[in-house]
């Protein structure tokens, strides 16, 4: 098991690293639709709010490591930080998955998809992914009822250490949790994006170092989807067949938060548009300094 200055060390390095990012990001979202709203734009900001609510909830996590992993916090911020903590990282995977679905239409059938792609679609399926992740991760607030009449008050900790009985509900739950919104997710996600790189490799209209850009920001993007949420769902593969916890949760956990760090680095890579608008945030706040 992670020692509680690992713990606190990842999730300050997350959150130093991870805010101003995603506040950057947010600003330059903004920017970019109110010039021209595309759809992955939106999918875009709303993955950005995701990391960013996140990471304002990382704090009252990073009290829980320094405090030797006991919540020393008031009992009704339990199940609120656990419950934005979880729905946040799988509302994370489902917005990657529309990204790199839309990467992939664009590419296949990108005279279709540039007719019917509209950004109304891409607020509707944000609607529906943000519905859809928080009522999964309501089992947060289900397990908290549970156990509130065995738990003190007083030294005690955050959604840990459950009996056999609530294990029985939240084991399947979990299991439902990493099928539905990680490995279906992934699977596509691997399919748009490979098929999104033989494509690619297939036209010879497009230069080679555009190809390679394309092709780096898909294999990257792909690669930050595995690292940062595959090890945490195989916990819960193998806490429903040992029926109990891994070990290993805590630092499995620890690679998803590193994850609201990384996505600024995607969206910076991930057009040229997106740039030019960094750079004149930069430039303003440059000016207004002088």
């Amino acid at each position: 098991m992670a020692s509680n200055q690992l713990v606190l060390t990842v999730y300050i390095i997350t959150f130093v690293t991870g805010l101003p990012s995603n506040i950057l990001a947010l600003c330059a979202f903004c920017v970019k639709i109110q010039r021209k709203v595309l759809p992955i734009d939106i999918l875009f900001l709303n993955l950005t709010v995701s990391d960013l609510i996140f990471l304002l909830f990382l704090p009252l996590k990073m009290t829980e490591a320094f405090s030797g992993m006991k919540w020393v916090l008031p009992m009704f911020l339990c199940p609120l930080t656990s419950f934005m903590f979880y729905s946040t990282i799988y509302i994370s995977t489902l917005f990657l998955t529309a990204v790199s679905v839309d990467r992939y239409l664009g590419v296949a059938y990108p005279m279709n998809y540039k007719l019917k792609r509209h950004p109304m679609y891409a607020v509707m399926l944000s609607i529906f992914f943000w519905i859809f992740s928080s009522a999964h991760c309501s089992i947060v607030y289900v397990m908290q009822e549970i156990i509130k009449g065995n738990t003190s008050t007083e030294n005690s900790t955050c959604y840990d250490d459950f009996t056999s009985e609530q294990l029985k509900i939240l084991l399947p739950v979990r299991m439902e949790l990493c099928v539905v919104l990680f490995f279906i997710p992934l699977g596509i996600s691997t399919f748009c994006y490979l098929n999104f790189i033989h494509i690619l490799n297939t036209r010879p209209n497009i230069s080679r170092p555009k190809k390679q850009r394309a092709i780096g920001l898909a294999l990257g993007t792909l690669l930050v989807f595995i690292l940062c949420f595959l090890p945490y769902n195989i916990t819960h593969i193998a806490g429903y067949i040992c029926e109990n916890s891994p070990q290993w949760r805590t630092e499995a956990l620890l690679l998803s938060t590193l994850n609201a760090c990384l996505d600024p680095i995607i969206f910076f890579f991930s057009s040229s548009a997106f740039q030019e608008i960094i750079k004149e945030i930069f430039f303003c706040i440059i000016r207004k300094n002088k």
